[in-house]
């Protein structure tokens, strides 16, 4: 089963349809130089299976009467007709044919294929011209209908990828996809990389063929009881084996569909002088043409550039070029262990852009950069679960979890430990005889560790992944109202914090695996066994707000005195920055204010007020237009910053805008809760939004205004999430009344909401 096959049966085909073709020429006296016979669509490719259709068109120059052009094809199909050979065919002249492909795109792709077999080769090479030209002028035209049908089919017959019994030729990329595809790069609009796709053919043809020899019949769905007979035919293993290479060509062509169609959306106008702009937006990283590139003059040897530009991709929601994907395989360089902290944020930001993260995830594992980045996944890629509650592969179930994850990242307190445990919860699968979550959790935490996280935040996610199904058996099928059901629950995960955690990876992975698994009803049961486990954790819990910055007897000294001083030094791939400074309204968003205008990222910050002063420890990330300041320059630009003599306010507004240019994504709304911290006496807003430029600047600046102050803050960024803990008083130093810290947070979420 293979192209040599399905070549020397279309060669077959044109030496039968060859001589009847000149029996009834001469039987009818009909000149060859008047009329011609050609292959076109799949026959016209020389890609004949055993029980395709003979697609003919037979071309005259009209000069014939109708009754000799009907028995001259009547005498050239009853022939094959007699010998059951299925025959789609027509007849037309030059003229029809042209007027016909203008009407009806697959015509007009099915003509793009077309291939002599008999009589006047000029009438053949003249409509080959035809169709092709036309095809280039009218592609603009074109384009939607193309398009429209593609959706049309995908909605119609489902994704030849994750379907159990998948129809090899009209599903999401299957074999009608790559004949779009190839009819796309006839046009010379944009690249298509079909080189990509002949693997993928090759695959899929030959299983069609194994499928109508195992059938006897011309049929393209691959159903389960077929699978065993097709894979022993093609000699693989078994029917997991068959359906892992399925799947692993489908995703091909779709991610090569995907890419296509976004760089047609984004071809830029073709003028005579115009050339294609280049937007740096990291080290070695850029905008080009609407995707995001690596620069093959950059630094190709840093073995953090793979994430660090896919997460840049996908939180611009824009792909990552093939090219790019090609030139990070190729000069592949293991990341050290464990990862650096940028690294792993960068992962958490990959994943935390939602659908966004999809093709660019997809880029990555075409050229087999997450297996080496997690070994761990070389073993899920492309498993397919014969299980009918599950729509995909393991893997690309995953994903999709890890998409709906990224919409409940304002539920937790950890969105970084919700993602990645999204990601890997099924991270065992696929291990005959082992509890696919039992030996998740064996796999997680050394992956876990490996990534650079705290061996506390491996156990959490140790947690995660062995219980992710935890709370939605529990709550349909013991007794809710039964205290050993709780406590049960209870003892499993251990604390509320991780119940949260619990909770939204659940709701992920039943929304990802889809209705038949995840109802109303049941993602009510699993929200009031949650309720009630965190209450009985809660009596049991000393959980408390992220505490404050710890000052020794030195740095009280200092602070105590109020003067200025900054302090810079290099930790790894971030900058830690030391500030003392006089305590004043509005301290806390200019210093952020300048740090951001400086081109600086925030990673993390404490601050604590104490007597005339507050002390400061920055942790940030240079912006990769940015060069380090010296203590010096920082000193001045704050100096200058408390006296109000920067423009804080208009630069941060410049860097947003400049932030702005590229789509974005679609993130969850902000959420900011206020609660009063008996301990410190003092009021804890807690805000919980995606990172941006400026955000922090933004927040500090709007609760000042509300006249109260800035104890002390606890910033943290994780991944593309940003989750600031900031304790705030009234003017006589104690926690606000309820009514007037549910005010201030109210406001400041609207404020962040709106902007």
């Amino acid at each position: 089963m293979g192209t040599r096959e399905r070549r020397d049966r279309s060669n077959q085909a044109d030496r039968d349809l060859s001589g009847i073709f000149h029996s009834a020429a001469e039987q009818f006296s009909i000149s060859a130089e008047s009329i011609a016979l050609s292959a076109v669509g799949g026959y016209g490719r020389g890609e004949l299976s055993p029980g395709s259709d003979l697609d003919v068109l037979i071309l005259h120059d009209g000069s014939f009467a109708p009754t000799v052009l009907t028995e001259f094809v009547n005498a050239l199909l009853y022939p094959l007709w007699n010998a059951n050979r299925a025959v789609d065919h027509s007849v037309r002249t030059r003229n029809e044919t042209r007027t016909t492909a203008s009407e009806d795109l697959r015509v007009a792709q099915g003509l793009l294929d077309i291939r002599f077999i008999a009589g006047n080769r000029d009438l053949l090479n003249s409509v080959a011209a035809d169709a092709l030209g036309d095809w280039r002028r009218n592609f603009a035209k074109n384009k939607a209908g193309l398009r429209a049908s593609i959706v049309e089919r995908a909605e119609r017959s489902g994704e030849l990828a994750f379907l159990l019994e998948p129809d090899l030729k009209e599903s999401r990329g299957g074999l009608r996809d790559i004949n779009a595809l190839r009819a796309i790069a006839r046009t010379d609009n944009v690249p298509v990389s079909m080189e990509r796709l002949a693997s993928a053919e090759a695959l899929l043809l030959s299983v069609r063929d194994a499928l109508h020899t195992v059938t006897g019949r011309s049929r393209d769905q691959l159903l389960l009881t077929e699978q065993d007979k097709v894979a022993e035919l093609l000699q693989f293993a078994d029917a997991d084996v068959l359906m892992y290479e399925v799947a692993k060509a489908a995703r091909a062509v779709d991610y090569v569909m995907d890419l296509t169609w976004h760089r047609l959306d984004h071809a830029p106008k073709k003028t005579l002088f115009r050339k294609s702009q280049s937007h740096n937006i990291g080290r070695g990283i850029s905008v080009t043409s609407g995707e995001v590139t690596v620069d093959e003059a950059g630094d190709l040897s840093d073995a953090t550039l793979g994430l660090r530009a896919a997460a840049l991709a996908a939180q611009r929601g824009l792909p990552l070029s093939v090219e790019s994907a090609m030139l990070l395989a190729a000069n592949f360089r293991s990341l050290p262990t464990p990862w650096p902290r940028s690294t792993r944020e960068d992962l958490v930001a990959l994943i935390g852009a939602g659908a966004a993260m999809i093709r660019v995830f997809e880029a990555l594992d075409q050229e087999e950069l997450i297996q080496k980045w997690i070994p761990e996944w070389e073993h899920v890629r492309f498993l397919p679960q014969r299980n009918v509650l599950h729509r995909h592969t393991v893997d690309r179930h995953m994903l999709e979890t890890a998409v709906r994850a990224a919409e409940l990242t304002r539920t937790v307190r950890r969105p970084d430990l919700l993602l990645v445990a999204a990601l890997l919860h099924d991270i065992g699968k696929g291990y005959e005889g082992l509890d696919h979550s039992e030996y998740g959790e064996e796999l997680i935490r050394p992956v876990a560790l490996r990534m650079g996280f705290s061996e506390t935040d491996a156990d959490v996610l140790g947690t995660l992944v062995k219980h992710h199904l935890l709370l939605s058996a529990t709550a349909t099928r013991r007794d809710l109202d039964d205290s050993q059901t709780i406590e049960f629950v209870a003892q499993a995960v251990g604390d509320p914090g991780t119940l949260e955690l619990l909770h939204a990876l659940s709701i992920s992975d039943g929304e990802a695996t889809g209705r038949t698994a995840w109802s109303d009803w049941k993602a009510s049961l699993v929200a009031d066994l949650t309720s009630r486990v965190h209450d009985y954790l809660v009596g049991k819990s000393t959980e408390r707000p992220a505490p404050q910055l710890e000052l020794s007897s030195e740095q009280l000294a200092r602070v105590e005195k109020g003067e200025l001083s900054v302090t810079i030094t290099p930790r790894d791939e971030v900058l830690e920055i030391s500030i003392i400074a006089p305590d004043q309204t509005g301290l806390l968003s200019n210093i952020a204010g300048v740090l951001t205008i400086s081109r600086m990222d925030v990673r993390s910050a404490r601050t604590r007020s104490h007597g005339a002063g507050a002390a400061m420890t920055w942790l940030v990330a240079l912006d990769a237009n940015a060069n380090a300041p010296s203590e010096e320059q920082l000193h001045s630009q704050i100096a200058k910053a408390l006296q109000g003599e920067l423009e804080l306010g208009r630069k941060i507004e410049d860097r947003i805008r400049s932030h702005r240019q590229f789509p974005g994504i679609k993130v969850p709304p902000p959420v900011v809760r206020a609660m009063n911290d008996i301990a410190t006496n003092a009021t804890v807003i807690e805000v919980r939004m995606h990172d941006r430029p400026g955000v922090l600047f933004t927040v500090a600046k709007a609760i000042s205004r509300f006249g109260v102050d800035i104890r002390a803050a606890i910033v943290a960024t994780l991944g593309a999430e940003a989750f600031d803990t900031l304790y705030v008083t009234d003017i006589n130093g104690g926690a606000l009344s309820e009514e007037r810290a549910a005010l201030l947070a109210n406001q400041l979420e609207n404020l962040l909401i709106t902007q």
